[in-house]
């Protein structure tokens, strides 16, 4: 088998390492083709494991973009939300349950937007994608054991801040619908009655639109925030957004926003929300 063979073989792999890294789709597609240029001007022949070799490649490239984002003052903001995977909402059947499987959740990549870059590397490559720590210590060129304590500090960082949904994605969908319609009633009581009194709601409106781009917390203040924009939500097509029940608003077949939940203990605790024109330009949806 040649190297392009092995690649493609790969590639798959190579784009959920770059973007867990990144958490942009476009640099992960970036990154990802970067590494088979570094393929193509490569001889591999005395690399015996070309695809652990494509991976620390992948990875090394992440972290120099992740490091070159400490010059950028427009990106490290506390209402930026990633960007999205977003599928239609129907029967997936098994080979599509086993894709949701591995997909990271939105409320997981905003806590990864908080380690520094050596930390979320060795986080994304030792505990998701089981990279031992001898070789992401010759990325972040420390010793393994500096390495383990990088990647300890990320998952603490992880525990405490990344709420974990409930396994039912059929109950999660109920409670998201259940927010919806209070949503679209203006029923104040059925909206506390869903979220969970320290929900957390993440506006990204994108650069130039503050009005679009807040962070609230806690069950009263979303719900009055969601009474106001349930004049929209006649346009929502439900969605799943990185394998968790969400919803696209699009009226008139023009998306505005893309909405992800967190349901944990029957209640949403976390709501991002993407409305960055720009970026959801850049999006495929299958209506379109």
């Amino acid at each position: 088998m040649d190297e392009t063979q092995v690649f493609e073989e790969h590639r798959g792999r190579l784009r959920a390492v770059a973007y867990r890294m990144l958490g942009s789709l476009s640099e992960a597609d970036d990154a990802v083709q970067e590494t088979w240029l570094r393929l193509a001007r490569t001889d591999v022949s005395e690399i015996e494991n070309l695809g652990g070799w494509l991976t620390t490649v992948t990875g090394r490239i992440c972290l120099n973009l992740l490091r070159s984002r400490t010059t950028r003052p427009e990106l490290p903001l506390d209402t930026h939300v990633p960007d999205p995977i977003v599928r239609p909402d129907e029967g997936l059947g098994p080979e599509g349950e086993a894709m949701l499987a591995d997909e990271v959740g939105l409320a997981l990549l905003v806590v990864l937007d908080t380690l520094n870059p050596a930390e979320r590397l060795a986080f994304v490559l030792h505990d998701m994608f089981a990279v031992a720590f001898d070789e992401i210590a010759l990325i972040v060129d420390r010793s393994p054991a500096a390495t383990r304590q990088l990647a300890s500090r990320a998952r603490r960082r992880v525990a405490d801040a990344a709420p974990t949904p409930d396994a039912d994605l059929a109950r999660q969908r109920e409670v998201v619908d259940a927010f919806f319609a209070a949503s679209r009633d203006g029923d104040f009581d059925a909206l506390l009655a869903v979220l969970d009194p320290d929900v957390l709601l993440r506006a990204d409106g994108g650069p130039g639109r503050p009005a679009l781009s807040m962070i609230l917390r806690g069950g009263a203040e979303v719900a009055g925030q969601a009474r106001i924009g349930g004049l929209l939500f006649p346009a929502i097509r439900r969605a799943l957004i990185n394998g968790l029940p969400g919803a696209v608003i699009a009226p008139r077949d023009e998306v505005v926003s893309i909405m992800s939940f967190v349901v944990r203990g029957g209640r949403i605790v976390e709501i991002n929300v993407l409305a960055d024109p720009h970026r959801l330009r850049a999006l495929t949806f299958w209506f379109s």
